[in-house]
């Protein structure tokens, strides 16, 4: 489904689609997050599926319109675990895992789903799965760029040894800009391209 396609049906179904990503993506962090001890995402109600528990105005038109965005953050307090550094990366890496799951489990689910639809529903169902399966790989491809805030910045800052670690955390102050430079310039999409066409292989096969 093109992205510039803006017919009401489209955007309705792309509605649904983000909502479910999001959801998803920030669950993930949240019940990661809790099951290695830190209970701080279950006080305050992040962990639900209820996607409105998760939305980020900007992030949530970026990902609506560009395929790209990002939810509100789920406070996590890396002191609560065991070990922390470890921890924290399971904890980034659970958000782009779940959509990459997801997306996995609707292409492969898409057959049987469209055999058993009413005739009726069968071009919004055929729809809706395919905009679902291609938000969630770009949601977890773009989620994993080394680029602070984003989840692929504390999978690095894990693998790090503790003083490049510190220093490449400095950068966090700057990432909102950066990305927004990439986002402007169209490298974002030439940078993500290779990474999302390799996983979409590996998803629809």
């Amino acid at each position: 489904m093109m992205i510039s396609d803006f017919r009401l049906d489209v955007l309705i179904l792309r509605v649904a689609a983000v909502l479910l990503a999001l959801a998803i993506h920030e669950y993930a962090h949240a019940a990661a997050a809790v099951r290695l001890g830190d209970p701080g995402p279950k006080f305050d109600g992040r962990l639900t599926l209820n996607p409105l528990a998760h939305l980020d105005p900007v992030g949530t038109l970026m990902l609506f319109f560009f395929s790209f965005g990002w939810a509100k953050p789920v406070m996590v307090n890396p002191a609560r675990f065991k070990n922390p550094r470890r921890d924290m990366m399971w904890v980034a890496l659970a958000g782009p895992l779940s959509n990459i799951a997801l997306a996995f489990a609707l292409a492969r689910l898409a057959p049987f789903i469209l055999n058993i639809v009413p005739p009726g529903a069968l071009r919004a169902t055929w729809m809706f799965l395919q905009v679902s399966v291609q938000l969630n790989i770009w949601l977890a491809v773009f989620n994993m760029l080394p680029l602070p805030p984003l989840d692929g910045s504390k999978v690095l800052m894990g693998i790090l040894p503790r003083r490049y670690a510190y220093r490449y955390a400095r950068l966090e102050s700057y990432g909102t800009v950066i990305l927004l430079l990439l986002v402007v310039s169209g490298m974002l999409f030439r940078v993500l391209q290779p990474a999302y066409s390799a996983v979409a292989r590996l998803v629809v096969g």
